[in-house]
């Protein structure tokens, strides 16, 4: 799994995103001048292009003019990820609650083979640290033919290069966070503050004054002091495990119990969804908000969509997903009623890809739909190595419920896409808000996060919207829906954050837009009365 919170790069340039745009436009849209207030910020992604002047999906311009009279039916969404805290005061009405099991009373009541999953199931344990897949599979060369295990020495030489020049820069980097942060705490009086106690601090003390620069360009990653300096640390000392030596040495299957070479072998995990620490499901926690926060009840952000459950699938540790796990997590979603799945997860090598090959087709028989994050690192997916996917060439694809998400900056005009976003004309379908969005946290908490993984859900929320309120419509009409209805831009955008690669916006993925609900539910309206889309060749063009 690939969650983009920090680089080493950005780390270090200390580099912050500018919040007005000055790009030449196409489009008949503008630019928002100036900068954006934080409740806006914080829900921009609800925003409409044309009236707000943010790349947003228009989500409070379809409540408002199409959904306001309007009743849907519940819909079962499967959230694939770190696991969820379905005790958070945002998202406990929302957690899915399986009716068929009793629960803690030690017994398979639904006969499903999962013995009180009451609001899903955790393929994990109590495992929450991983090896990367090419790890795995220096480990473990059986696992692969030859070229594959080569691909996955590149790849360790590669990461070894990488931190051999990334963690002397990481370590200074953190020692000057911990200098600057210790500094304010003093002058502040108090061991934590915010940016607006940074913001009003008068002083002509040097050291006062630039860490204070310091720290409040530190803010602008979204993160509290103290989960920053933890995300540095969490760095460098990944740094110091591919340069020892000991990122290929530990077992953390072990602790589990099962063969993860065997699809067969099922009967492994348990039913706690949150795992065995609360601050390592931060990620399926902020996944799960995006798509179902309670709207407009003043906690936090506010959800997609307004009537839906939650069913947690745990399967995504810190590092690589195991396919085995992913594999039998889809099918557990798709047998227990979900309409929609997200998958906020990726990764470059994939032994076991026909498991879930089978398992996507599994989803499609059953009508389906899976939204995937297009990945964070910055590639074109065309060419490289992005599972799970769609096309075993990256050609032809050989199901139709799957659509692919990149993500959207909150700046229109040439930086609206994330530096960080993979992108691909045949297999990236469309793009979505992925930059600071604002969503539920572990233990009643809020953050701003980025990445695909954020992108994803904000379009597995307006799938969510389309079954909830068109229920006859299919999986793949949703799909198709949601690409032909979205906003099409014809800017030139910088690709990857480098300002001399720039490229029209409409090359980046198949549909060249980006998600748009109001569109989407209009086009619903429309098809649900006749039930019928243009179908569309499984060719990618």
């Amino acid at each position: 799994m690939k969650i983009n919170k920090l680089t080493y790069l950005s780390l270090f340039a200390v580099l912050t995103i500018s919040l007005s745009g000055n790009a030449q436009s196409k489009d008949k849209f503008t630019a928002k001048k100036g900068k954006l207030s934080e409740n806006d910020l914080k829900r921009w992604s609800h925003l409409d292009l044309e009236k707000d002047s943010v790349p947003g999906m228009s989500v409070d311009k379809a409540y408002k003019e199409l959904l306001k009279n309007k009743k849907g039916v519940k819909v079962i969404v499967g959230i694939v990820d770190s696991g969820v805290d379905i005790e958070h005061e945002d998202l406990k009405t929302t957690a899915w609650t399986n009716k068929k099991e009793i629960p803690g009373n030690g017994v398979d009541d639904d006969k499903n083979g999962y013995i009180d999953d009451v609001h899903g199931w955790n393929f994990l344990g109590n495992i929450t640290k991983e090896h990367l897949e090419y790890e795995r599979i220096l480990n473990n060369k059986a696992l692969v033919d030859d070229a594959t295990f080569n691909e996955a020495k590149a790849q360790n030489d590669k990461k070894m290069d990488e931190a051999r020049g990334a963690k002397p820069q990481v370590e200074q980097v953190m020692n000057m966070t911990t200098k600057a942060d210790e500094i304010l705490v003093k002058f502040l009086g108090k061991p934590t503050y915010t940016l607006d106690d940074l913001k009003g601090i008068s002083s002509t003390d040097k050291d006062v004054l630039q860490s204070k620069a310091i720290m409040q360009q530190m803010f602008g990653y979204g993160m509290s002091i103290p989960d920053l300096k933890k995300e540095i640390k969490k760095e460098y000392d990944g740094f110091t495990t591919v340069l020892d030596g000991s990122n290929l040495t530990t077992n953390y299957r072990t602790a589990l119990g099962d063969n993860p070479e065997d699809i067969k072998d099922k009967k492994y995990g348990d039913s706690n969804v949150m795992g065995p620490d609360k601050q390592e499901i931060l990620h399926g926690t902020h996944v799960a908000g995006i798509i179902a926060q309670i709207r407009n009840n003043d906690k936090g952000g506010d959800g997609i969509a307004d009537n839906v459950e939650i069913l947690t699938v745990r399967a995504v540790p810190d590092g690589d997903e195991y396919d085995k796990d992913i594999a039998l997590g889809i099918r557990y979603a798709v047998d227990n009623g979900a309409k929609v799945i997200n998958g906020s997860f990726g990764k470059s090598f994939s032994p076991h890809k026909q498991w879930v090959f089978d398992a996507l087709k599994y989803a499609e028989s059953k009508d389906v739909l899976f939204v995937h994050a297009a990945g964070n690192d910055a590639k074109d997916i065309d060419v490289e190595n992005n599972f799970p996917n769609d096309s075993a060439d990256k050609k032809t694809e050989f199901v139709d419920n799957v659509i692919t998400v990149g993500a959207l900056n909150f700046e229109y005009g040439d930086k609206m896409v994330a530096d960080f976003s993979n992108y691909g004309k045949l297999n990236v379908d469309v793009f979505a808000p992925g930059v600071k969005i604002y969503a539920s946290t572990p233990n009643n908490s809020y953050q701003f996060l980025q990445g695909t993984s954020m992108a994803s859900p904000n379009v597995a929320g307006v799938a969510a919207l389309i079954r909830s309120y068109y229920p006859n419509l299919t999986a793949k009409q949703v799909k198709h829906i949601l690409m032909e209805s979205g906003t099409a831009i014809s800017n030139d955008v910088v690709v990857g954050g480098d300002s001399k690669d720039v490229r029209p916006f409409a090359t980046l993925s198949k549909s060249g837009k980006i998600v748009n609900a109001y569109n989407a539910l209009i086009m619903a309206e429309k098809l649900s009365k006749t039930s019928k889309i243009p179908t569309k060749s499984k060719k990618k063009k």
